[in-house]
């Protein structure tokens, strides 16, 4: 017997841009389906108000994700990304909002309890402030980190190293130290290639491939008088068939000096009394 479910396996996005959009109104900034997901852009000081309506008038009960990004480009260089489910509708929207490092972003702990976990990650990865957030600590860094590890311009190696002293029986945190200088990043696409020579290319003298090697002489390739003169003086032993009458040649002397073999005593077909079993068996 076939159970029916009141959610559908698969939600189509036919028109639910345009009845969205229309819902938020002046909140909205932007509207866009890629890849096959719906995303809005919306005023930063709204986003409680979109979140709250897409929750309770469009059915999209649970915040399943709230992302950082990092633009540095841009005037205000992050975006906070919230990802929405619709359990009843089996469809999914994102809405975003742009901040920087000085413009906190109103929090949605009013609405989903777990907003509280994924703001304080959003803070510790990009240093996004969420306005109304009363517990926004680190979360997944150690206690006095500086800096945000998302962040475009963060070192990969970090500032700070850690090491567990013997000496003073603690762990002790100090200054990253390279063997060779701490690199700077342009953002440049790297299929692109630099204008700027890399440490160790200035003494790559490659030749040029485009112009093939050629010998224009015979002293490039080592012919000439003097080398056909050399090379008729070495003449190689006849054969043995021509110099000896068609008969092979003697074999080379024993080099071994050690003393002959005695002669064996006897023919070969004389086993019998060596064969012979012992005590007169027959």
């Amino acid at each position: 017997m076939a159970v029916l479910h009141s959610a559908p396996k698969f939600a189509a996005n036919d028109g639910v841009q345009e009845t969205l959009a229309a819902a938020m109104g002046s909140m909205l900034l932007d509207a866009r389906e890629t890849h096959g997901e719906i995303s809005f852009t919306v005023k930063r000081d709204s986003i409680e108000d979109v979140l709250r309506l897409l929750r309770d008038d469009h059915a999209y009960q649970q915040l399943m994700e709230i992302a950082g990004v990092d633009f540095p480009g841009r005037e205000e260089r992050f975006e906070v990304v919230y990802m929405l489910l619709s359990v009843t509708k089996n469809h999914r929207v994102m809405v975003k909002v742009s901040a920087s490092e000085d413009t906190p972003v109103p929090t949605v702990t009013t609405l989903w309890p777990n907003a509280g976990w994924l703001e304080r990650e959003v803070f510790d990865m990009y240093g996004v402030l969420f306005d109304g957030n009363t517990d926004l600590r680190r979360i997944l860094t150690d206690y006095g980190f500086e800096g945000h590890p998302f962040r475009k311009d963060f070192p990969l190696t970090g500032y700070t190293e850690l090491r567990y002293s013997e000496d003073e029986k603690r762990v002790v945190y100090e200054p990253v130290k390279l063997a060779q200088d701490l690199r700077q990043f342009d953002f440049m696409s790297p299929w692109e290639g630099a204008d700027y020579v890399l440490p160790g290319d200035e003494k790559a003298d490659t030749p040029p491939v485009d112009e093939p090697k050629t010998t224009e002489s015979p002293k490039q390739t080592g012919a000439g008088a003097k080398a056909d003169a050399k090379a008729a003086e070495k003449v190689s032993d006849g054969a043995p068939d021509k110099e000896k009458g068609g008969k092979a040649a003697n074999p080379p002397e024993p080099t071994e000096d050690r003393p002959a073999k005695k002669a064996r005593k006897g023919k070969t077909t004389d086993t019998k009394a060596a064969t012979k079993p012992k005590g007169g068996a027959k």
